[in-house]
């Protein structure tokens, strides 16, 4: 009877187990398609007491774990997050720098279309840049503004033209007398090559000279229609100085209202950093350009008395020419140069052409070891292949004009940009926190201020 009681248990305990499982299993199909979740069971719920046995309760099978939890996909992450830091970093800065390379690409084209009226401004910038403290001179001597900019200008303007009207005088009245010397130069240049050891027959030199002549007779379209391209850029060269002119007086007048006009265009959170980066570029551009014209100055003088010395033609209006070609770095000083060497050589012969060369090489190493560093010096310094690459993109830009601008212009950049720095320092150290709004983007994520007080 006992063993009967027992194995009635037993069977009773396997048929509630089973009880429960299928229980379990209806709640599961019912959630996977109704979407609820079975209602876990209860800690505190009362466990099946097994028959028979009042104190013995029945194993509640283990709670599987439901369909909808087994099956979930996982939760994709942010791809913001998933990109590496530096490839995220390097999009970011890729995409601004095609944005400024656009801006640039835009703004050169412009800068093409309205070239001369440009190189009118940039010309008059560096007038006004020379004339500017003989105007603030004449007003401490309690001279009104209206009338020392006046006298400046005129003044100005007439030194300009008459070392313009002086250099013309010069080739007219000695063109004559400097076409017999380089007819005469020519004939000592071939007995020279007769004579020397390179072998030279005069066949060759015959044929060198009737070939050039055959190629001025064939290309007389050419030439012709480079003369009247000639014309046209005298034309522009003469209205380019019309307005080089009239921009340099109203610069001289009204230049610092034209700066403050300038300034209200700028935002106001920057404006403050643009109004005393604005003295500081103006003070770079004036120390640059009375620091060239006193070097220009200075090579005209010593080259000009080597040639005088020398008994070379022209020297007087080749002097004028170096201090002029002066003004474009590196290629002016070569070209002015080597125009001297060639007139002695062709006037002279190779022996005088020797030392012409030779007194224009100490110039210059004198001028770019001793006179530049010197006399700029720290307000202009820029690096040597900044200025080659600025003056060779000037060129391809805007020709000489460009030329002539491009090495003035980085200095200024640079100093606008090194005081920008500066200044964007100072003011985070003073406690100003950033300026602009707050970082964003895939780069700004997990990015802490590390400054309290900094407000986006």
């Amino acid at each position: 009877m006992a063993k009967r009681e027992g194995w009635l248990g037993r069977l009773g305990n396997r048929l509630t187990a089973m009880e429960a499982r299928l229980n379990e299993r209806r709640a599961e199909v019912e959630a996977e398609s109704g979407g609820d979740l079975p209602e876990p069971p209860r800690p505190d719920a009362a466990a099946p007491k097994a028959p028979g046995r009042a104190d013995a309760p029945v194993q509640a099978p283990a709670v599987r774990e439901s369909a909808p939890e087994r099956y979930r996909r996982p939760e994709r992450p942010d791809p913001a997050s998933v990109v590496p830091w530096g490839m995220r970093v390097a999009a970011e800065a890729s995409w601004r720098l095609l944005l400024l390379a656009g801006m640039l690409w835009v703004l050169m084209k412009v800068i093409s279309e309205v070239r001369l009226v440009v190189l009118a401004f940039a010309a008059a910038m560096l007038v006004t840049a020379m004339l500017q403290p003989f105007v603030v001179r004449l007003r401490r001597l309690g001279m009104p503004r209206g009338l020392a900019t006046a006298v400046t200008a005129v003044l100005g303007f007439v030194v300009i033209g008459l070392v313009g009207w002086f250099v013309v005088w010069q080739v007219m009245e000695n063109l004559d007398d400097l076409s017999d010397r380089v007819r005469d130069g020519i004939n000592e240049l071939k007995l020279w090559a007769l004579d020397s050891p390179f072998h030279v027959t005069e066949k060759q030199i015959n044929d060198i000279a009737k070939n050039l002549s055959e190629t001025i007779g064939t290309n007389t379209e050419q030439i012709t229609s480079a003369g009247l391209q000639g014309v046209t850029v005298l034309v522009e060269i003469l209205t380019g100085m019309l307005l080089a002119m009239f921009s340099t007086l109203f610069l001289l007048y009204d230049g610092k209202r034209i700066w403050n006009w300038a300034l209200g265009l700028v935002p106001a959170a920057a404006r403050a950093g643009v109004a005393g980066a604005g003295p500081r570029a103006w003070r770079t551009l004036t120390a640059y350009v009375r620091g060239t014209v006193i070097v220009a100055l200075i090579d005209a003088i010593f080259i000009g008395l080597g040639l005088y010395f020398l008994d070379v033609p022209m020297a007087v209006p080749l002097a004028v020419f170096i201090f002029l070609f002066a003004f474009i770095p590196l290629v002016g000083a070569v070209i002015s140069g080597a125009l001297a060497v060639v007139v002695a050589l062709v006037t002279q012969g190779v022996f005088t052409a020797l030392m012409a060369l030779l007194v224009v090489l100490a110039v210059q190493q004198i001028e770019g070891h001793v006179l530049q560093p010197f006399i700029l010096g720290r307000a202009v310094r820029v690096h040597p292949l900044a200025v080659v690459l600025a003056v060779a993109a000037g060129g391809m830009i805007a020709g000489i004009g460009g030329a002539v601008v491009a090495v003035p212009l980085v200095a200024v950049t640079n100093t606008v940009v090194g005081y920008l720095k500066a200044y964007s320092r100072d003011q985070h150290h003073l406690g100003a926190g950033m300026v602009g709004p707050a970082p964003h983007g895939s780069t700004a994520l997990g990015v802490v201020p590390d400054d309290e007080d900094y407000t986006p």
